[in-house]
């Protein structure tokens, strides 16, 4: 009788523990988060914070805007390092109001999202000017 009882009891808390873990995971998957709904276009961050994009050709970039033309701008990164970024009039450029070619000056900070190209180059598919986003700028002055 006791041998019976403890079988009970044992596979309760079995079945009551699988129950709980699932239904943690069924919910997970109901309740889209931020950082869930951005991790495969924000990454990961490397040693010297710089995001590295989870996707293939996916590149997130930050940091000061050393140099710019009409069709990109060099970007110095956290780690003291440069990358080019290659725009067009298709790419979203934003700021507080919607921003032109023209904000895309040196001394601005932005970050860009696009797709890294073979010679890591940068094309950009969304540029942020003056960045407010606390995980994807981090080291970056507000």
């Amino acid at each position: 009788m006791k041998n019976n009882y403890l079988i009970t009891v044992v596979l309760v808390l079995v079945f009551a523990g699988v129950g709980f873990f699932a239904g943690m995971k069924y919910q997970e998957s109901k309740q889209p988060s931020f950082p869930r709904q951005f991790a495969g276009a924000l990454g990961s961050r490397t040693d010297a914070g710089q995001l590295q994009g989870n996707r293939a050709g996916f590149r997130p970039v930050n940091g000061e805007i050393i140099s710019a033309d009409d069709k990109s701008i060099t970007v110095k990164l956290q780690d003291g390092g440069s990358k080019i970024v290659f725009f067009s009039d298709k790419t979203a450029i934003n700021k507080a109001a919607e921003g032109t070619k023209s904000d895309l000056k040196t001394g601005e900070r932005v970050v860009v999202f696009g797709q890294e190209n073979s010679d890591g180059s940068v094309t950009a598919q969304s540029i942020q000017l003056n960045p407010m986003l606390r995980g994807a700028t981090d080291g970056i002055p507000r």
